[in-house]
């Protein structure tokens, strides 16, 4: 089997990478931080336009119809960029929310008892264990339900939290039939598994991790040789070089895991894959902090925003502890867990998030 990408998906990657660094350059990234995370319609829109959304649903419903490899590339280049909001809530509702796939409605999570990202800038919240099989809060039940929520600190100055309380069916929605028409196309992607929604938001927050790993890796290796110390470039030194290299051999085992689980949409590989991801991401931007020395403790670096990023990711969707756990229960199934759609069904442990 070929793992390598096509042209097409190269293709892909590019664009995506091009228009980031239009719509979201350092400069709004900035702007972001100064807003204390609040969304950008308008980044939304465009976002919507170029197809981020609705990548996945079929072009009948007005979609890219592409696959999760392909989503994976995107979300990739998001976390790359540090993109803030509910990316992987709002891309999973495509085709389930009115206005979802356009970006023209903001949708956000609630899954376990973590706090809720964005939820006071939401016009839709997905819940229930099977978030794509519940109908989603909006209107009333949502304006309830975020009344009853509070505002908790984040460590992401990027990403508004607010705790809420484990939700079901709080309320009627404002579903008309033509949003469950579209709906029904949208759960026709993949065979309808308990808890899909957890283990391909899971994945795509291990595509962000990724891209937030391999930025970092690059910017320790540009500062390591432009840094001069006692005549040299500190990249010249042998533990900064050790720093790097490690970087590099984090970040590419974490690539090949995340693409082959897009492929495989195995729930034990998706573990897999998110445990080498926020590995790769949290211990690479520490070390691209250290090679940074004491300015990469400031406020005007970014690589902080990294280091906080990959923490809050880390605790989302499928956590540390719930990933070894649906592992070591796979380790125990050998021979039949492989493309068994009941493993979507397995019971983890805390496994949350909403972004």
């Amino acid at each position: 089997m070929d793992f390598q990408l096509s042209d097409d998906q190269r293709a892909l990657r590019s664009g995506m990478r091009d228009l980031l660094g239009a719509v979201f350059d350092r400069d709004r990234l900035r702007a972001a931080v100064e807003r204390d995370g609040a969304l950008d319609r308008s980044l939304w829109r465009e976002l919507g336009a170029a197809g981020f959304f609705a990548l996945r649903l079929p072009e009948v419903a007005g979609g890219v119809g592409l696959g999760l490899p392909e989503a994976v590339l995107l979300f990739e280049e998001a976390g790359r960029a540090l993109l803030p909001g509910p990316l992987v809530a709002t891309h999973l509702a495509a085709g389930l929310v009115k206005g979802a796939a356009e970006g023209e409605t903001v949708v956000t999570a609630v899954a376990g008892e973590l706090p809720v990202a964005h939820l006071a800038e939401a016009d839709a919240v997905l819940v229930g264990t099977d978030a794509l099989a519940e109908e989603p809060l909006v209107g009333e039940a949502l304006r309830a339900f975020v009344a009853a929520a509070r505002p908790v600190r984040s460590m992401d100055p990027l990403t508004p939290l607010h705790s809420a309380a484990a939700a079901g069916r709080v309320g009627p929605s404002e579903r008309t039939p033509a949003d469950a028409e579209r709906a029904t196309v949208a759960t026709e992607r993949t065979p309808a598994h308990a808890g899909r929604l957890r283990f391909e938001a899971a994945l795509l927050t291990a595509a962000e991790q990724l891209g937030s790993a391999a930025r970092t890796t690059e910017a320790a290796v540009q500062h390591a040789g432009e840094r001069q110390q006692f005549g040299s470039p500190i990249g010249s030194f042998q533990a900064v070089k050790h720093l790097c290299a490690d970087m590099l051999a984090r970040t590419e085992p974490a690539r090949a895991a995340v693409y082959a689980a897009a492929v495989t949409g195995d729930p034990v590989e998706i573990a897999a894959a998110k445990l080498l991801a926020d590995e790769a991401a949290v211990r690479n931007a520490r070390d691209c902090l250290q090679i940074h020395g004491g300015m990469g403790f400031t406020w005007e670096a970014d690589v902080h925003l990294h280091l906080k990023r990959a923490w809050l990711r880390a605790a989302s969707w499928l956590t540390g502890a719930g990933a070894e756990e649906l592992l070591a229960a796979g380790l125990g199934t050998a021979g039949r867990l492989p493309c068994s759609s009941a493993a979507y069904g397995r019971p983890v442990p805390e496994a949350g998030g909403g972004g």
